[in-house]
């Protein structure tokens, strides 16, 4: 629940609180309010024109690439690749310092997308591709894993890095994720040094690398001032290390109950923290788990849809009970939560 200066005046007029009670907390808040270097995106025309030109932009140069844009030879896409980077980030530069930081930061965001196309051409133009071979076009980057991919991937973290050291945008951690959610998948020929990798191997690496991105993502949320910088870091990191586990085969039936107490888990992170990509991929996992009990351990039963229909309703009933309560549970986590706890949940909801 988020409160107005005019609401807790409010609240000091009608006695709840003290005058003096309330310069305090005003203060605090003023003290403790989101840095303004970066306006909170909204969702209106304008907004969703930028960012849909940014990813219209960012997809021509990668995925929706054709295979005569990769026959323009390494040294030409090397140099289409710059050529980009160096308008966009110039362009993104200008409207930037007028103080219009959303197209501004998307263009920067553009230039930083660069990256992966400037080395591709580089590795084409020279042939350093490594052991594992030349992985395909450009558009095969988003499509296939291959090791040789590895290269591709550094390169755009660190520019993302090197952005966001003079241009607070969160969309620039988007590439950033998105570069490390591919990367989690391309490191696996590296980890296990060979050029044929199965299916358990990339599983592995998917879990211990989604785990060091949500590490990641926890300490951003507990660094910084805004959480739309670890939205994107909490999205991928979740993507690898619950893909990862989610592809378990074989495992036993108290393994899959074990699982779906994870995904219980996963709702009461969300819960606690205030973050709405735990609670969604907590509920696909306890949705999988349930139906793997309907498919395989209670096929041929017939109560078991009614004895699921009930928990369905209590779960419902749950969250009514939920939402009367909010206000006393929230308190009451205030009270015992610890502080490094309550202060990954007290910034406000991202923006994305």
């Amino acid at each position: 629940m988020s409160y107005s200066d005019h609401d807790l005046r409010a609240a000091a007029s009608a006695g709840a609180i003290s005058p003096e009670e309330l310069q305090r907390l005003l203060a605090y808040l003023h003290q403790r309010a989101p840095s303004t270097d970066t306006p909170r995106a909204k969702f209106d025309a304008a907004h969703l024109l930028w960012y849909a030109g940014a990813l219209i932009v960012i997809g021509a140069m990668g995925l929706f690439s054709t295979v005569a844009f990769s026959q323009m030879g390494g040294r030409a896409l090397t140099a289409c690749a710059l050529a980009y980077a160096l308008v966009f980030g110039l362009a993104g530069n200008h409207l930037w310092r007028r103080d219009l930081r959303v197209p501004g930061g998307l263009l920067i965001a553009i230039a930083v997308s660069m990256a992966p196309l400037a080395v591709y051409g580089l590795q084409a133009e020279f042939g350093w591709w490594g052991r594992f071979g030349k992985p395909g076009t450009v558009h095969d980057f988003y499509v296939w894993i291959k090791g040789s991919w590895l290269f591709m991937e550094i390169a755009t973290v660190v520019a993302g890095c090197i952005a966001l050291r003079f241009y607070r945008v969160p969309f620039i951690v988007a590439i950033i994720s998105v570069a490390l959610w591919f990367m989690s998948m391309d490191l696996t020929p590296w980890i296990f040094n060979v050029s044929h990798f199965d299916w358990e191997m990339r599983r592995i690496v998917s879990i211990w690398f989604g785990f060091g991105i949500l590490a990641t993502a926890w300490i951003v949320d507990y660094t910084s001032r805004s959480r739309d910088f670890g939205f994107w870091l909490h999205l991928f990191g979740l993507m690898a290390f619950w893909g990862g586990i989610s592809a378990t085969e074989g495992a036993t039936e108290l393994g899959k109950a074990v699982y779906c107490l994870m995904n219980v888990g996963l709702l009461a992170v969300a819960v606690i923290i205030v973050r709405r990509a735990y609670a969604v991929f907590g509920a696909l996992g306890i949705t999988m788990y349930l139906g793997h009990l309907a498919d395989v351990v209670f096929k041929d039963s017939l109560l078991f849809p009614f004895a699921l229909s009930l928990i369905g309703v209590a779960v419902v009933a749950a969250g009514l009970a939920y939402h009367r309560k909010q206000r006393v549970i929230a308190e009451w986590l205030a009270a015992n939560l610890p502080a490094a706890v309550l202060r990954l949940r007290s910034h406000p909801t991202p923006s994305c």
